[in-house]
């Protein structure tokens, strides 16, 4: 299929697009042509290389997962190991990306939003490491439920706002950064964590993201793997998905599965399945589909994970879901549980709760598969953080 998103305006398809204050489209087209300017200079590529391989420790593995391929008695089951990036998830390959852009523009302070934390993390870990001032919003439920990722934030030197308005998660710690972006614009750069929000950001987070799966495609020739039949990966606001997508999304004889947290059941108002149920809207400065009520006021939402808790999607998924080259498909949270327990068990990996959700539907799908086909995961973090959360 013929694929080249986004336009010159910055949609994908009817999604997609810049919704927000005058004072705001100056930044973002000042950004914008700072990124097209710098992205193919060698300096600018070189530097973002060194920072993966020397710092973030890329690249991360293709591993077969042969205990539960066994387990499982059916298709062969491999995972894309981005739990094994420093700070434990792909956030920072994105951060890394940004905060470099942020040092050329002469911005002296970074903030970002985060609800599991590893976002929050990832920036934090960057600005410690270039010097920048970093402020983390993260809604006060999430705190609490992520309380280890915030130690870790607060020992590199960032300031945590806590946000407890709203549903005190993810939705609401974006709200009030975008007020601090637009109040200190000028020394400022905030650092988008998922493909969500005005142009260009969904597209920058989704061209560093990409080295997810450009990695996975090498690293399949070199170790002699069949190519992968199906390619699966959690989605929240949709960055680690399409990290791993978007090198695959013209070979049309692999197919993507994203798979949406669905809480406690789509026939419930407790989950975060925006694709499955939402409906086209407006939110964080772009169009795209939106959990909302007949009266278009975007609903509360539930997941396990608190990375999923999100009533929204990136406005590429939007537009693929429109085109019906990935399927979009759902979880709930006793599944995502009870593929936490197995594969911490049998694989000796823990993984994200919000990888647990492509790991659960992943197991679903092999057992129904012959022995010949190959799943290939995005694994993308490392579960710590959750243990707290999880009774055994």
């Amino acid at each position: 299929m013929k694929y080249n998103f986004p336009n010159k305006n910055g949609y994908f398809g009817k999604h997609g697009g810049k919704y927000v204050s005058e004072i705001l489209i100056n930044i973002l087209n000042k950004l914008e042509k700072k990124y097209f300017f710098y992205r193919y200079k060698f300096n600018f590529i070189n530097k973002y290389y060194k920072e993966l391989k020397n710092f973030i420790g890329r690249p991360t593995s293709i591993y077969f997962a042969k205990r539960l391929t066994k387990f499982l008695k059916g298709a062969k089951i491999f995972f894309k190991r981005e739990d094994l990036n420093h700070t434990g998830a792909h956030k920072i390959n994105n951060v890394i990306g940004q905060a470099i852009l942020a040092k050329i523009m002469n911005k002296k302070r970074i903030i970002a939003e985060t609800g599991a934390g590893q976002h929050g993390l990832a920036t934090s870990t960057i600005c410690a490491k270039f010097g920048i001032k970093c402020t983390i919003y993260m809604g006060e439920n999430d705190i609490k439920r992520q309380s280890e990722n915030v130690k870790k934030m607060k020992l590199l030197g960032s300031k945590i706002i806590s946000v407890k308005t709203g549903t005190k998660t993810l939705k609401d710690a974006l709200n009030e950064a975008m007020k601090d972006w637009i109040k200190n614009v000028k020394n400022t750069f905030y650092i988008i964590g998922t493909i969500a929000g005005p142009h260009p950001y969904p597209m920058i987070v989704r061209d560093f993201q990409s080295i997810i799966g450009y990695e996975s495609i090498l690293q399949i020739f070199e170790n002699k793997i069949n190519i992968p039949k199906y390619i699966i990966a959690s989605i929240g606001g949709g960055s680690n998905s399409i990290g791993i997508f978007y090198s695959y999304i013209k070979k049309n004889n692999i197919k993507l599965i994203g798979v949406e947290a669905a809480g406690k059941g789509l026939h419930t108002l407790l989950n975060s399945s925006s694709l499955n149920l939402g409906k086209l809207g407006v939110l964080h400065g772009n169009k795209t589909y939106l959990l909302q009520n007949k009266n278009y006021q975007i609903l509360s939402t539930h997941s396990i994970s608190a990375g999923l808790d999100y009533p929204g999607i990136g406005p590429e998924h939007s537009l693929l879901k429109d085109l019906n080259r990935i399927d979009y498909e759902f979880i709930i949270n006793k599944e995502a549980l009870k593929s936490f327990i197995i594969f911490c068990k049998i694989e000796g990996i823990i993984p994200a709760l919000e990888s647990c959700h492509a790991i659960a539907y992943a197991m679903k799908l092999a057992k129904n598969l012959s022995k010949n086909k190959i799943i290939l995961v995005n694994l993308s973090g490392r579960g710590e953080k959750d243990i707290n959360n999880i009774n055994l």
